[in-house]
């Protein structure tokens, strides 16, 4: 009976006190700083193509032509505009850090430049810091009529529509 008392009358459960709960305010701060570290870390991303070594080192200089060039790196990134004897296969690092402007930290060219008769007459090799700062200009060019405001355009053209009728009424002409 002894055992049965004890089952049908189980000793009060203990329950904590409202207090200071240090594992779990402790686990919250550690969750709290890693959330703000990882979100500090910086989005690196990787654009463009540039071959390996390897595949550089099978160009041959005077023997290989533009075909085989493109049979061996792909496409290129870019071609000259000028004459089209000169393929650039380019690559960049950039790195974002949170809100901040994305920066290039890498970047690697890989220029196959060809004679005229489309045979490879010379490999060039140029990195970020080979590159330069083209500043270009933003100066607007004025244009020559009235310069509306805002509410000007918006009422300008009220009560001229059906001044003028269209001698075909055809829809979607």
């Amino acid at each position: 009976m002894r055992s049965q008392s004890r089952l049908s009358n189980p000793a009060p459960l203990r329950h904590r006190t409202a207090g200071p709960r240090k594992p779990l305010a402790a686990a919250a701060m550690v969750i709290a700083l890693t959330a703000g570290l990882v979100a500090c870390a910086p989005t690196v991303s990787q654009r463009g193509y540039v071959p390996n070594e390897d595949l550089i080192a099978d160009i041959r200089v005077g023997i290989d032509n533009k075909d085989s060039v493109l049979s061996t790196f792909g496409s290129p990134s870019t071609v000259s505009s000028v004459d089209g004897n000169a393929w650039y296969y380019i690559s960049s690092i950039h790195e974002q850090l949170m809100f901040y402007r994305e920066e290039a930290v890498d970047r690697e060219i890989v220029a196959v430049y060809f004679d005229d008769g489309g045979n490879v007459e010379q490999l060039g090799y140029y990195g970020l810091e080979d590159g330069k700062i083209v500043n270009f200009i933003d100066r607007e060019t004025p244009t020559r009529g009235k310069q509306l405001t805002f509410l000007q355009q918006m009422f300008g053209n009220l009560g001229q529509f059906g001044s003028a009728t269209r001698a075909d009424p055809t829809p979607g002409l």
